[in-house]
């Protein structure tokens, strides 16, 4: 079963007909702008709504972090969790053809509205573990933005983190490349005080999630480990600041930032904080220390295959 939207098919033969993830009401409310502004207009909207769900899924902030990869109009792209279509475009302008696949039925058609006007679009609505099975043909960029950490809830086995990457390796082309947004679970912003972004519990990630089930991310040395016994050890991080939702600069090893540099400290947006310490001054005593690596907000990573 198929439906249109613009030039954009939604596939819907793994749909279950219930829409098992949501932001709740706020949804129909992007879905309504999404229908009735283009892609142009939102940032405006962004400014009359003073909304954090109308900002972070509308900012054009979001698309930096793909925006600067070497993705190139002969290329197939596959996009995991795609969302309400905030780094669709971005790709679809980019790329040859963009697969998403979306367990949300709502958030495909906001994803579909927003993006109308591409016809090199086609959303996957349905389970990854259901979608996965009826995939065709392998792609050259497959993309995990705010996905991984949610790993478990898709491959309910043993291991799921390395198990889930095994099975998205199999539909990468040679050479491909395979791109991983998650937040450190050692960032400063957590270390400083803020409330772990999935939980809501100020130092859930830092204890390693002893209350909270059905998500986690990792520090460095770990996400590492996983991506080395999951066959992908030739990979390379990237530091999005001030995270990887709405990234302003994106660090690397080869350049990183300078002390005083890192001004764009802010409160999780939408939620409250207490304030152990200034991120400011923490990310300065950790730049002169040469540890911005490991407590990098967020971490891009971009892993090749065999």
């Amino acid at each position: 079963m198929e439906e249109m939207v613009g030039k954009i098919k939604l596939e819907l033969d793994q749909y279950c007909g219930e829409d098992l993830y949501s932001d709740g009401e706020i949804e129909q409310t992007l879905l309504d702008l999404a229908k009735t502004h283009t892609e142009e207009e939102l940032n405006s909207v962004i400014a009359q709504k003073y909304s954090w769900p109308v900002l972070y899924h509308f900012s054009h902030i979001r698309s930096n972090i793909v925006a600067w990869l070497p993705i190139d109009k002969s290329m197939e792209v596959l996009e995991i969790g795609s969302g309400c279509g905030a780094i669709t475009g971005k790709l679809a302008e980019m790329s040859r053809h963009v697969d998403c696949i979306e367990l949300s039925k709502q958030r495909s058609l906001i994803n579909a509205n927003r993006n109308r006007a591409h016809d090199n679009i086609t959303i996957k609505v349905g389970n990854f573990t259901d979608v996965e099975k009826t995939l065709t043909k392998q792609y050259d960029v497959i993309t995990l933005i705010g996905v991984f950490e949610y790993a478990e809830c898709y491959v309910n086995i043993e291991q799921p983190y390395t198990a889930f990457l095994e099975i998205i390796k199999k539909h990468l082309k040679k050479g491909g490349q395979i791109v991983i947004a998650i937040e450190n679970r050692l960032g400063m912003k957590y270390l400083s005080g803020c409330m772990e972004d999935h939980t809501s519990l100020i130092g859930e990630g830092l204890k390693h999630y002893p209350v909270s089930s059905g998500v986690k991310t990792f520090d460095k040395s770990e996400l590492c480990a996983i991506l080395n016994s999951a066959g992908l050890s030739n990979h390379t991080f990237y530091y999005p600041y001030p995270d990887y939702k709405l990234p302003m600069q994106i660090y690397s090893d080869d350049y990183l930032p300078k002390v005083g540099e890192l001004s764009q400290n802010y409160n999780n947006l939408d939620q409250e904080r207490v304030e152990v310490f200034l991120e400011r001054d923490g990310f300065d005593f950790a730049i002169a220390h040469n540890l911005f690596p490991e407590v990098s907000n967020s971490f891009l990573v971009v892993a090749l295959g065999e």
